[in-house]
């Protein structure tokens, strides 16, 4: 069986649609998925750049491409009551829930679900402690393991090149993006196409570069 890792963060609403449609999207083929979830917000703060939500116009266009996006592809969606905000309680939570070393799909579901099907606040103290209640995790989200678990995902999908969410990593290849999914697809099926083009991207010389202040 072919085994793909999922990195994701739940603040993120592509990692979402990437989530629900990756049974569909890989349908027929024999693999295995393991979630990782990892801190969005480290990666951007490693390569120095700003979350799209960061960036007036690009949030804006963020939010109306996510939710055509949804439609098109028959993926409810209801935009949470304010974003971003800070996913660290989630985090912890699907990592406290890892049964077997990871988080389970049911797990990574349920809190997608909270964020991105009902429209209230993602964050509420409130509903995070009845999404924990509901979820009965085996580790106190709030504790050191839970913690370190976090941290260690976050430093190893940075030591693997991830510099976003949703990323799918298989046979060393990262894939980026809820629209990577058809070249996922065609590299766990081994297209010849994706090979040639994967090594005719590698050999593009860096050309101009922008100038930082000094």
């Amino acid at each position: 069986m072919k085994r793909l890792d999922c990195y994701l963060d739940f603040i993120s609403p592509y990692a979402y649609l990437a989530f629900e449609h990756l049974p569909r999207a890989l349908e027929g083929l024999s693999y295995e998925v393991v979630y990782r979830p990892i801190l969005f917000a480290g990666l951007l703060k490693h390569h120095g750049q700003l979350g799209p939500a960061e960036i007036a116009p690009k949030r804006d266009w963020t939010y109306r491409q996510v939710l055509w996006l949804a439609q098109a592809h028959g993926i409810p969606l209801q935009l949470p009551a304010a974003h971003p905000f800070n996913p660290l309680g989630l985090l912890r939570l699907a990592w406290a829930g890892a049964r077997q070393g990871t988080p389970n799909r049911f797990v990574c579901e349920a809190i997608f679900h909270h964020v991105w099907r009902s429209g209230a606040a993602a964050d509420d103290p409130e509903r995070l402690a009845e999404l924990t209640a509901r979820l009965a995790p085996g580790a106190d989200a709030a504790g050191a393991a839970a913690r370190q678990a976090l941290r260690q995902a976050t430093d190893e999908a940075l030591a693997r090149g991830v510099f976003g969410v949703p990323s799918f990593v298989f046979d060393e290849r990262l894939f980026w993006g809820f629209d990577a999914l058809p070249m996922l697809r065609a590299q766990l099926t081994g297209d010849a196409a994706l090979d040639a083009a994967w090594r005719a991207g590698t050999r593009i010389a860096s050309g101009a570069r922008r100038r930082t202040a000094d």
